[in-house]
């Protein structure tokens, strides 16, 4: 059994790189260097999210989520969002040409 999903996001989802840096890192006056130490790691690994050119990992998510205090499933979900985005972007041709299945 299938649902199908007919809602298809125009834009490229929120990057939760850009949800850190424009919403979270002004709201609680963190720069990078400062978040970099509260999560214990590299600012340059903050600094590459940050501009969306690295992606959260299941760790990195982890370590926001006890500094923020929400779920790591928050972050996850929210690159999870831009990967499948991108990749739907990426082999659309490909896909449109599956032909779906029905049930005998």
């Amino acid at each position: 059994m299938s649902i199908p999903n007919t809602r298809q996001l125009k834009r490229r989802p929120t990057h939760p790189g850009e949800m850190l840096r424009e919403d979270f890192l002004p709201d609680y006056g963190l720069r990078v260097a400062s978040l970099a130490e509260a999560v214990g790691v590299s600012r340059q690994s903050i600094n590459e999210l940050l501009r969306a050119r690295r992606a959260v990992s299941p760790e990195m998510a982890l370590r926001l989520s006890r500094l923020f205090g929400n779920s790591a499933e928050f972050w996850l979900n929210a690159q999870r969002a831009v990967d499948l985005w991108d990749a739907a972007q990426a082999i659309k041709d490909e896909v449109v040409r599956i032909k779906p299945l029905q049930v005998a």
